[in-house]
């Protein structure tokens, strides 16, 4: 399993998703605005990974400073707060740290240090451990025999490790279902072209690339059996954000009467927010649109439009899968009571608020 993101020697250290797969490339971040740079310009992408990512560069910010320690604290978490808009595990992980620093402000310096340290290694750790249970959960759902479609790269890269979407394709695979995948490009980043597959290939599960355009073709023709994405947000009602293009698939599942899930912690859930109408859709450079790496593919000075994601409505999703059980509709209910490890509804009204 790959390294994504891991602490070594006062530092943090991540493979950069940018090079892959043609080179293997560790970044070492010695300042924790080295960290939030390498969010913002996708060195590290994926949900749960970017919230690993902060938890570990406020974790390194707080170990630079002696003297005005809360000030310091509030300007670091400033700093990633303000990296990536969509991911809600990164407001998760810092509000999980903010909690941390709150509980041992009062101690010295030293402990709280190591304080927050030992949190953001329990939120890397935590995360594995969940992709692994999630993956349980949803091989289940897997057809034997099945050929599945994934969309961006929700494996191993995207997370602390072994990943959501892929976490499931793994566990069907380990379980010996004799399933295959295919993997949709996912413009304009790549991330399935250069990530995805290079993960299956590396596992030797088989894998099939088709551009994005190529979904409809092949539902048509029965070769899926199923389709599963990870998310970057989650809201209350079900409504899901995810890499751009999931809602058209979404869409074509539903229209040729295809299993739909979604695969993501619940980490990932904001119950705060009440639906994909209040998720924030972060815009992008358009330069990823117009070239290819350092190759231009579009006329200059044409206009481009560039969001990063898109929301699916809940109507269109089969299930939601998580570390703690499978979600169905009305997910409303579901989702609350996975993510408050409740077994019946809770009776008072959740507030919603805009994020």
């Amino acid at each position: 399993m790959v390294r994504t993101i891991e602490w070594r020697n006062e530092t943090v250290v991540m493979i950069d998703q940018r090079l892959l797969p043609g080179q293997e490339v560790y970044r070492v971040c010695h300042d924790y605005r080295e960290v939030a740079r390498a969010i913002k310009d996708m060195v590290i992408r994926g949900a749960p990974a970017i919230g690993v990512a902060a938890a570990f560069g406020i974790a390194l910010g707080m170990r630079q400073t002696r003297r005005d320690v809360p000030r310091r604290f509030e300007r670091v978490c400033k700093t990633f707060a303000a990296t990536r808009p969509t991911a809600v595990n990164l407001f998760w992980a810092i509000d999980r740290m903010r909690r941390t620093f709150t509980r041992v402000r009062a101690h010295g310096v030293d402990e709280i240090r190591e304080a927050l340290l030992r949190e953001a290694r329990a939120i890397h750790d935590e995360d594995i451990a969940a992709n692994r249970a999630l993956g349980q959960h949803g091989a289940a759902l897997v057809p034997r025999g099945a050929q599945v479609l994934t969309h961006c790269n929700a494996g191993a890269l995207a997370t602390a490790g072994y990943g959501t979407a892929l976490g499931v394709i793994r566990a069907a695979h380990a379980a010996g279902k004799h399933i295959s995948v295919m993997a949709t490009e996912t413009r304009p980043f790549l991330q399935g072209a250069r990530l995805t597959a290079w993960e299956l290939k590396a596992d030797r599960i088989p894998v099939t690339l088709i551009t994005d355009g190529m979904a409809g073709h092949f539902m048509r023709a029965g070769k899926i059996a199923c389709v599963i994405v990870g998310a970057d947000r989650v809201a209350a009602n079900g409504d899901v954000a995810n890499k751009i293009g999931t809602y058209g698939l979404a869409a074509l599942a539903h229209r040729h009467r295809i299993p739909f899930f979604v695969a993501a912690p619940t980490s990932t859930v904001d119950l705060a927010c009440a639906d994909g109408d209040h998720i924030p859709i972060e815009d992008r450079d358009p330069r990823e649109v117009t070239h290819i790496g350092d190759r231009q593919i579009a006329p200059a000075g044409i206009a481009v439009a560039n969001p990063a994601f898109d929301v699916t409505p809940h109507q269109l999703i089969s299930a939601i899968v998580t570390e703690r059980g499978v979600a169905s509709a009305p997910y409303k209910g579901s989702l609350r009571r996975l993510v408050r490890g409740q077994r019946r509804e809770p009776r008072r009204r959740e507030a919603s608020r805009r994020t």
